[in-house]
């Protein structure tokens, strides 16, 4: 082992690692709901280093345990509860984050326009029928079968991946994978011919 090798690995080596925590694992609700309160502590330190103050991850750390309490039937038994509410922690921060974002965008739009809010949404209604140009609709009909099929059930008659997997007879991933594809190749044929 050369020089260079043995101070990396005593480098490593008087690294001190973080202190490992026993998993919590509940059987019941009732351990479910001692766990939860054993895990607050834990959750308010991740709360605050994602919220940035105290306030808001008293917020995040309350409604993670409400939700926690709310679905606990989907909480797997004999699992790691820390992990659990970790992601649940999470999962309502990002939510928090992108409703709060939303509310910002409106705001910025209104403070701008304060009568925004009157006029009509720039989108057809979900009933409305998406109705194609010629150039895009010959595009699209240029295009295999499999991927227009795709395309027309997804995106035009505004069906699910199971609907269209259904119809078509094939994987939902498949599906999936041929509408990726699909709107690739029709977005590059679109493009390529609009740049000529």
């Amino acid at each position: 082992m050369s020089q260079a090798q043995r101070l990396a690995v005593a480098s490593v080596a008087s690294v001190p690692s973080a202190p490992v925590r026993a998993p919590i694992v509940a059987r019941d609700l009732e351990s479910l709901r001692r766990g939860l309160v054993a895990l607050v502590p834990d959750l308010r330190i991740r709360a605050l280093r994602l919220a940035g103050d105290r306030a808001t991850a008293d917020d995040l750390v309350q409604d993670a345990i409400e939700r926690a309490l709310r679905f606990a039937d989907q909480y797997e038994r004999g699992t790691n509860l820390r992990a659990w509410t970790q992601q649940i922690l999470f999962s309502v921060f990002v939510t928090r984050y992108r409703r709060s974002k939303r509310e910002r965008n409106a705001l910025r739009t209104l403070s701008s326009d304060p009568c925004a809010w009157t006029q009509p949404e720039p989108f057809a209604r979900p009933d409305v029928a998406i109705a194609l140009t010629k150039t895009t609709r010959a595009r699209l009909d240029a295009l295999p079968s499999g991927f227009r099929a795709v395309i027309e059930i997804v995106d035009l008659e505004q069906q699910s991946y199971r609907e269209a997997a259904a119809r078509l007879g094939v994987p939902v991933g498949t599906v999936m994978s041929r509408l990726h594809r699909g709107r690739k190749m029709l977005a590059d044929e679109l493009g390529t011919r609009e740049a000529a």
